[in-house]
């Protein structure tokens, strides 16, 4: 597991398997399940097949890790996980049938993400793009991590904010937190900088400053990185590429290829693939309406 600083560990997940948060705490006493055991919470999450059990579990869990971040609110090791967990999550609660609390997961990534990033950093959401630019420019690999997440959290809260300018007036930020994750590694997180990029530009009319083309190339780069494996690409790629461009057989064919992936091929990624397929078969089910 790479390690982005001494207090942050790379791709740590936070989240422990249980019922309840009693079964939570219980299983925290008898086994260690603590900060430092985030990369094996990860790992175990990523695996789960059961998408129910990860709906339940997981709200109990969110609210030991609020309270340990409570107790220590500093601690970057918590911070990490708390974007981690509450942008998981988000990307989840969909399909658990509480879409209704996506904001509230917005609001909690933010700010467990803009707190990690100024403590790792430095960097606050106030600098103006000079100064961020700048500040961003003295960063290295060692700092990916909380510049990565600090703006996957921010840019989940604004997309929960329904356009409100007052948020979307941050965007071109994120966009250069994303674009540094991109010069230091790419292929951080799996290619999680350039999946942003390709929705931030693919989502856009061109009127508006949309960038067809580069999101095609950010598409591709995150396809390259994880070999295909990673299926929520290939619905983003579906969703912010080929529909807004009216290509039905392309957004055709990625879906299908999402419905046709057999999950067992890549086991660490188990829950996020399902999420996917449930979601690509969703979307096929409305091509008439699209196209």
């Amino acid at each position: 597991m790479q390690t982005i600083r001494p207090k942050v560990t790379h791709h740590s997940l936070a989240y422990c398997v249980g019922s309840g948060l009693i079964s939570l705490l219980l299983l925290i006493s008898a086994t260690g399940c603590a900060p430092l055991n985030f990369a094996t919470m990860t790992t175990n999450l990523n695996r789960q097949t059961d998408l129910d059990l990860v709906c339940e579990g997981a709200p109990a869990y969110l609210l030991l890790l609020d309270s340990l971040v409570a107790g220590d609110p500093n601690n970057t090791q918590l911070l990490l996980g708390g974007v981690q967990a509450y942008t998981s999550y988000a990307g989840a609660v969909g399909e658990c049938g509480r879409a209704e609390r996506a904001a509230a997961m917005g609001v909690k990534a933010r700010d467990y993400g803009l707190s990690l990033l100024r403590q790792e950093t430095g960097i606050t959401p106030e600098m103006s793009l000079p100064e961020l630019s700048a500040a961003l420019a003295k960063t290295d690999k060692g700092e990916i991590g909380p510049i990565f997440w600090g703006g996957y959290g921010w840019a989940l809260w604004i997309s929960q904010q329904n356009g409100a300018p007052a948020a979307l007036v941050d965007l071109p930020k994120i966009e250069l937190l994303m674009e540094r994750v991109v010069d230091l590694d790419d292929t951080y997180y799996r290619g999680g900088a350039h999946l942003f990029l390709g929705i931030y530009h693919g989502s856009r009319p061109q009127l508006y400053g949309g960038k067809p083309e580069l999101a095609r190339q950010h598409f591709e780069k995150t396809l390259a990185n994880n070999h295909r494996t990673f299926l929520p690409v290939q619905v983003a790629y579906a969703e912010y590429y080929a529909k807004p461009l009216f290509d039905r057989e392309l957004y055709q064919k990625l879906l299908e290829e999402v419905l046709a992936f057999d999950l067992s091929t890549a086991p660490e990624l188990s829950l996020s693939n399902q999420v996917a397929q449930r979601q690509a078969r969703r979307l096929l089910t409305k091509i008439d309406e699209y196209f």
